[in-house]
């Protein structure tokens, strides 16, 4: 085993963008089940944040840490 990977990339950077891209997800499937075309817009646009918000935030320093730190 490589124990070179300790944190898997469970930082909360990560966890911060997985989280609003999984709630976009879910807006966008239930925009597309209920036939709203504004809402699934939303959730698109939700991803772009979240990805967004995710970087922003490990630029931050809450992200993954370099191997040289």
């Amino acid at each position: 085993m490589n124990d070179q990977h300790e944190d898997h990339g469970s930082t909360p950077a990560a966890w911060t963008a997985v989280a609003i891209i999984t709630l976009a997800f879910i807006v966008g499937t239930v925009a597309l089940i209920l036939a709203n075309w504004p809402m699934f817009w939303v959730g698109a646009a939700l991803v772009v944040v979240g990805a967004a918000v995710g970087k922003v935030m490990a630029l931050m320093g809450l992200g993954k840490k370099s191997a040289s730190a």
